[in-house]
């Protein structure tokens, strides 16, 4: 089973910008989805966006235009570029692996908190 950290949320005022990364472990990261959910109080954890093996992106409408997801075969880790934040991107981001949207593994998950 892979096992998922992430690192880089924080405190970022509305408009600003954020990079969270995960690091995966094991030898098959170049081979599954890669994936990032998110869960606000009190709602459903949502789909952010996804890569797969061959680099197919997909995103949530939410975040179209504004997100980037993005993978390092080589480092074994996936990162999701943050522009132009909204305080309703205010949630707890989870790192997930997986095939397809069939999710394996997630990750502990980083607090993004976008707020003035």
């Amino acid at each position: 089973q892979v096992q998922l950290v992430e690192s880089g949320g924080g405190l970022v005022q509305p408009g600003g910008s954020l990079r969270l990364s995960c690091a995966a472990s094991g030898s098959i990261f170049r081979f599954v989805t890669m994936g990032w959910y998110r869960q606000a109080p009190g709602k459903q954890r949502e789909l952010v966006a996804t890569i797969t093996a061959s680099d197919r992106t997909t995103y949530g409408d939410s975040v179209k235009g504004r997100f980037t997801i993005s993978r390092d075969n080589a480092k074994n880790t996936v990162y999701l570029q943050m522009n132009s934040l909204k305080p309703e991107d205010t949630a707890v981001y989870y790192c997930s692996s997986g095939v397809g949207l069939q999710v394996a593994s997630w990750g502990q998950g980083t607090q993004v908190t976008v707020s003035s």
